[in-house]
Formats: C-alpha cells, structure tokens, sequence
C-alpha cells in the first residue's frame, strides 16, 4: 500500500521551545498505526501539522504527497479528525450536527451512513447537543467521521468519554475502515486498545521518535516472560544457567518448584529445547506487551528538551 502520510525530520519549534526535534511518522493505506507518548511529548503538534494548523520549521510532510499547510483545503476533503475533546454547537441537534460536520468535508447526510452508525453508537440525533455528555458529544464527531469514508482518519485519544461496549463498537468502525483502504493515525493512552487495534506503532519522546515499527518487530526488543512448573530445583537451576535467560525464581509448590524468568529472543530455542528435557507440568509463555515496550522505550532513552 502506498504512504498516506510521510514525515521525515519533522522540526517545529515555538520561540526557544522545539516540540518537534527530527520527528519520523509512516502510515499507509489500510493500516491501522498507533501514535504513542506522554503529555509533552509532541503528539498533538505532530497532529496539528498534519491538519495544517502549523507550518513546519524544517524537515519534510507530506500527507496524500501533498503539503498540509499549503494544500490544506484539498488534503481536508479526504480526511476526518476526531479530537479527544469535542466542541459542538449548543443549540444544534446531535443529528444537525453530524450533518453540518458531513457538509463540510462535501459530503450529502442523505447520502452516508449516518443513520447506521447512529444505531450503532446507541446516540439519541434529536436532542440538542448543549445538553450531551462528554461520551455522546465524541459519539457525535466519531459517527461523522465513519460516515464520510475518508481516506485517512486522525484520531486523538477517540475514545475518551466512551464506556466499554460503545469503545468496543468503535474499534469495529475502525477495522471496517482500515479493510476499506483508508488510512488510520490513532494516538491514545490507552495502551491494550492500541495494542489490540494497531498494526505499527510509533513511540515518541521529546518531538523525537525513539521507536518505531510492527508490534511483531518491536516486542524483539524485550524480553519474553515465561512461567513454568517442572520436577524440582535442580530443573529450575538447569535453567537458570541458559544464557539469555534473566531474572529467574523459584517457589516450591505441590508437585514442584514453579519457575519464572525472561528470556532474550535469541535464547527461545534453548530454553525450549532445555524444557522438553524436562519434567514440566504447566508452560506459559508471554510475549512483552505494549506497554512494556513504551516503557522500555523511556527507560532508554535520554529525557531530551521539552515538547508540546
């Protein structure tokens, strides 16, 4: 698939502060890509950059191979964004709404999927949108954004306000779109939702991008937990003794001594061949998760300057 967005060496500072310091971003057409970091770390000057909100100071992006500053109103018919804190008109009706946001991508109400995806987000159109929760005002931005089947969606932290079952709904608009070709840009807190959602992900540190890649290819970069019980001591010293193998304990249990320790990925194949030599009893092998690799991400990294 082609790149939807491209940026290379992103720099945009705002007096002595540089928010974004060398920043790298891919996403493609019909992936789905995780766009991770704390408050402070450039996320939402990334986004604002890619809307064409702010002009870059140096580097390159490109969004559908066109500048988003200079050729923003072109880029704006292809793309639906969805803020984290939505703002509505107060005296418009949630379904006016929708249907004022569908008109200003060029989109006809009559003709998109707003109904179906009222419904689906279980969101009352006749009521004024003054009056809306915080989770049904983002219901309100999510349903036009689905409806207009943009090419790219920039979502910053989508779900907030959201319960369970409506976050649920949500993740399957987004696999829906991505199925379809478009292109998702997902920034979130929530790390299992990106970790189930997401394709790629990006981790960013002081308007630098620190990692960046597949989960597959970035859970290499830690360790594997694995827990097993096996006969006796001996077993579990035996081990112990692979290299690669770190952080190994013991504790005796009914019918053994119940092992745990991680493991580097170069040393998976002789633990596993260490283990069918053993007595083992019960096996569970975890691989990092995503937070464990944004965690390693800052573990490892220095602080850097301050960003927005």
């Amino acid at each position: 698939m082609t790149n939807v967005i491209e940026v290379r060496d992103l720099v945009k500072t705002f007096g002595s502060v540089r928010a974004l310091d060398g920043l790298d971003l891919t996403v493609r057409g019909g992936e789905v890509a995780g766009f991770l970091g704390p408050n402070g770390a450039g996320k939402s000057t990334t986004i604002r950059v890619l809307l064409g909100m702010y002009r870059r100071d140096a580097g390159t992006a490109r969004v559908f191979g066109a500048d988003p500053f200079a050729d923003a109103v072109a880029i704006h018919s292809r793309l639906a964004y969805v803020p984290g804190d939505v703002s509505l008109w107060p005296q418009l009706t949630g379904g006016e709404c929708i249907d004022v946001l569908l008109r200003l991508r060029g989109v006809d109400p009559a003709d998109s999927r707003k109904g179906e995806l009222t419904e689906h987000f279980e969101l009352d159109p006749t009521k004024r949108s003054g009056t809306y929760s915080k989770g049904n005002r983002q219901k309100v931005a999510l349903i036009a954004a689905f409806a207009a089947d943009a090419e790219l969606l920039i979502l910053d932290e989508p779900t907030s306000g959201l319960d369970p079952l409506m976050a649920r709904r949500f993740q399957d608009c987004v696999h829906e779109a991505a199925g379809r070709g478009s292109a998702v840009l997902m920034s979130s807190h929530i790390l299992g939702e990106v970790e189930e959602l997401c394709e790629s992900v990006t981790i960013i540190r002081a308007g630098r991008t620190v990692q960046a890649g597949t989960l597959a290819e970035l859970r290499h970069l830690r360790r594997s937990r694995v827990r097993a019980t096996v006969a006796g001591a001996a077993d579990a010293a035996a081990l112990g003794a692979i290299d690669g193998v770190h952080d190994l304990a013991t504790t005796a249990v009914d019918g053994g001594t119940e092992v745990s320790f991680t493991v580097a990925e170069g040393a998976l194949d002789a633990v596993t061949t260490a283990l069918g030599k053993l007595s083992v009893s019960r096996l569970l092998v975890e691989p990092p998760s995503l937070e464990e690799l944004f965690l390693h991400a800052y573990d490892d990294e220095p602080a850097g300057g301050a960003a927005r």
